[in-house]
């Protein structure tokens, strides 16, 4: 049975869909079987991240009414031959989400790859906690400040209170990803510290992502960041992805940039 890993937010706007395409294709460079599975039911926008918008012909929706099967609706990725995408229904929204449903494409899923990662909808509402409900661990995505972090500490209560595994008596493993960070406004105390994150949501640390205004044109052009070696956002989820498929890398935090915010950031980072 395949990973099932649920990437959440709290909130919308954090990075949470351009995260998820980016850890799946990594995970997929690593040479391991993934598929990313759209929970945006009504919302979809990781199918135009990944630049597979046009060769959509059938849903998760469709796959779980029984009017199409995995095969045919799950589409290869053009980036890697190991990643796979299952899009959500643009013309349904959340309350045609069933349990055992949900349960059943999902066990599917899980036995065909090695990772099954779910892209789940912004805020708390009953898409996140369908989302969250079989997943057997989380990435927690959030933005260095106060209304993210709140957000997400949230989620994270529902997490631990309504999936599946906690209520077998397990727990749900919680991984943390800060994004969009900008090294000279935490120096400034603009933005919250790695240290202030941690301390308030107590969950082990995957990986820091740097501010990149080059990943809005690569999600834009439908090519993930992580393709870019010269972009430290893409850098950084090749580190993710490859801590994700059990290798021992140091994280380092984001360098500081001597042109300003705006200015290219220097070094490598996690």
């Amino acid at each position: 049975m395949g990973m099932i890993i649920a990437v959440i937010s709290g909130k919308g706007g954090v990075g949470k869909t351009t995260a998820s395409a980016n850890i799946g294709l990594g995970i997929a460079l690593n040479g391991k079987k993934c598929v990313l599975v759209d929970f945006d039911i009504g919302q979809r926008n990781l199918d135009m991240i990944l630049g597979l918008e046009n060769r959509v012909v059938y849903d998760m929706v469709q796959v779980m009414d029984g009017e199409a099967t995995v095969s045919q609706a799950i589409i290869k990725s053009k980036s890697s031959p190991n990643l796979y995408f299952l899009a959500a229904s643009q013309t349904k929204d959340k309350s045609v989400l069933d349990s055992d449903k949900i349960k059943k494409l999902i066990d599917e899923l899980s036995e065909q790859f090695e990772y099954v990662i779910l892209d789940s909808p912004a805020g708390i509402e009953s898409g996140y906690e369908h989302t969250i409900e079989f997943a057997n661990s989380a990435i927690v995505v959030v933005n260095p400040e106060v209304s993210s972090i709140r957000d997400s500490d949230r989620a994270i209560g529902i997490l631990d209170s309504k999936s599946q595994k906690v209520k077998d008596g397990e727990e749900v493993a919680k991984y943390l990803i800060i994004n969009r960070i900008i090294p000279e406004m935490v120096s400034s105390g603009e933005m919250l510290s790695s240290e202030d994150i941690l301390e308030i949501l107590n969950i082990k640390l995957l990986g820091k992502v740097a501010e990149d205004k080059g990943v809005i044109d690569a999600s834009n052009q439908g090519k993930p960041i992580i393709l870019n070696p010269k972009s430290v956002a893409g850098r950084a989820y090749v580190r993710i992805s490859s801590r994700l498929c059990g290798n021992n890398i140091a994280i380092e935090e984001p360098s500081a940039s001597s042109k300003g915010i705006m200015g290219k950031f220097r070094g490598m980072f996690s």
